[in-house]
């Protein structure tokens, strides 16, 4: 519902003109709150262009005073209907220039919805508009929630600017929603040329930081691309899947989650320890100053993944945090650390025995992925989680995707020193993909080095492109050195797939323990430290 104005002389006057809408009473006399409203007891509309002009002057803005800003003034003025000059409070003049400033950089249609973000005072806020403001449905049927029952100390104003258009009203005010603002108020203008200028007092945000607003306004347009542009200038295959982060079953309650210390730290956001309803967790949490596209996308496609699978190989998905400030993926604890630490900062050598058990966990989960159509794209040995009973699982579905997502996947992603030739050249591939980059961590368990570490990765890059591969363990099973070679092959489809790589190390394993008498084992105990 829309709390309106249709007085004549307040910002209900555009009605009449059929622009402009509001969520404000009449202001005979009230002054107007945000900067966005009233004559501030000037003159009226004959003179306001002047009398801004004259506040700009003497605020010292250095802009007012050059000789042809009072012809931009002007043209600003005109663009806009007859209610935008009754609106203005001549004491904020300057928020004339962050109009003309976000309507400016609304030309650009990738910058579309241009939007402006800034902390209201509570001095600024007119209490009257919470007290007074009438709930009337507008002439369109969009819907603005006025919510009026609980007090914020938090005040927002967002000015937004993009190309007019029907129920555009409804749309800004979904997306404030989104991410759990209340509108208390709202200042609608057509320009005469055809764009928007749209004016919104909000609360709801629990912290004066405008940046983090900011970047979160920015989320929530991402997530909703296709409404703003009707399209996508990124290749079908490295589109965001066609999913909107909302709150599911999945949904973490916040107040139920409990961080403790951080276990690491990432580009783009940091790995805490926590508890959720009594249970150890991992906390993965979006580092808002980073939070752009790219990393929105990763978000909300391992969260769409995450959802999707349940496996005893695949690291346990139990809810996500998808509303600002914070955004994370919550899933299991996984208290053995990744196979990387493992083996290169705490010093272990695999056993045949383990290293077998190991591979075959990783072959079992990468299995169930690629049967439901989900290549991994980063398949590395940091990607592989252990729990407390040493049962490793597949983590991290950041840059997976579905085979079948459509288009041809040609980005190179992933890890230099895991990757396969196919990917760096940036030529089409598909699951076999996941296969060279587990032939690369076959060879890590063998011999408990990094591969190509005497490289750079961007050397180690090149030389995969000519045909490098990690040097052959001397003290290998014979059967194992066959299976990583053919898991690393130039020829895509000269690799195994993981069904098959499945079979012949379960046999291995099955083969390698008959042989020792053993059924069981702790890789704690059968693995040694490296001197």
């Amino acid at each position: 519902m829309v709390a309106a104005a249709a007085a004549e002389g307040g910002f209900g006057g555009g009605v009449e003109e059929g622009v402009g809408e509001s969520s404000s009473p009449p202001r005979d006399a009230a002054p107007v709150p945000a900067g966005s409203g009233g004559s501030g007891g000037g003159g009226g509309a004959r003179d306001i262009c002047g009398q801004v002009l004259e506040r700009l002057v003497a605020d010292g803005h250095a802009e007012a005073s050059e000789p042809e800003f009072r012809d931009k003034l002007v043209a600003h003025f005109g663009r806009l209907p007859h209610s935008y000059q009754l609106d203005i409070n001549v004491d904020k003049a300057a928020d004339v220039l962050v109009h003309q400033s976000v309507l400016a950089e609304a030309k650009d249609p990738e910058r579309r919805p241009a939007f402006y973000v800034r902390f209201l005072r509570l001095e600024d806020v007119d209490q009257a508009y919470d007290s007074d403001a009438s709930e009337e449905g507008d002439d369109d049927g969009d819907d603005l929630s006025v919510r009026q029952d609980t007090q914020y100390t938090h005040i927002h104003e967002v000015v937004f600017s993009t190309i007019d258009k029907p129920k555009l009203l409804s749309q800004l005010s979904a997306l404030l929603s989104d991410i759990g603002l209340n509108i208390r108020e709202a200042h609608v203008f057509s320009t005469h040329d055809g764009y928007s200028l749209d004016v919104f007092v909000v609360d709801g945000w629990p912290i004066e930081d405008t940046d983090g607003l900011h970047k979160a306004l920015e989320a929530s347009i991402l997530r909703n691309e296709g409404s703003w542009s009707g399209s996508s200038h990124s290749s079908a295959a490295e589109r965001t899947l066609p999913f909107q982060v909302k709150g599911g079953e999945w949904e973490i309650d916040k107040r139920l989650l409990k961080m403790g210390g951080m276990v690491a730290s990432g580009s783009c956001g940091d790995l805490y320890h926590g508890t959720y309803l009594d249970e150890d967790v991992a906390v993965k949490v979006l580092r808002a100053e980073h939070l752009n596209k790219n990393v929105w996308n990763e978000f909300t496609q391992e969260v769409y993944i995450l959802r999707e699978v349940q496996h005893p190989n695949v690291v346990r998905f139990i809810g996500a945090c998808t509303k600002p400030p914070q955004f994370c993926i919550i899933t299991e604890y996984m208290s053995g650390g990744s196979l990387y630490d493992f083996m290169h900062k705490q010093h272990n050598v695999l056993n045949l025995t383990t290293l077998l058990k190991f591979a075959v966990d990783v072959c079992r989960g990468m299995c169930y992925l690629h049967e439901r159509g989900i290549i991994h794209r980063d398949l590395k040995t940091a990607n592989l989680l252990m729990d407390k009973d040493h049962v490793v699982k597949v983590a991290d579905f950041g840059v997976a995707r579905f085979q079948d997502q459509g288009g041809i996947m040609t980005a190179e992603t992933g890890t230099y020193r895991w990757m396969a030739p196919e990917v760096i050249n940036h030529q089409p591939y598909d699951n076999k993909a996941d296969v060279f980059s587990f032939a690369i961590v076959l060879w890590e368990l063998i011999t408990s080095k990094i591969p190509y570490d005497t490289m750079t990765p961007l050397q180690a890059a090149v030389g995969v492109r000519q045909g490098l591969r990690p040097g052959l363990p001397k003290k290998a099973h014979p059967k194992l050195l066959d299976l990583m070679q053919r898991c690393w092959e130039a020829d895509p489809s000269n690799r195994p797939a993981f069904q098959d790589i499945l079979a012949e190390l379960e046999d291995l394993l099955a083969h390698v323990q008959g042989a020792s008498g053993k059924t069981a084992h702790d890789p704690a105990n059968d693995s040694s430290k490296k001197d």
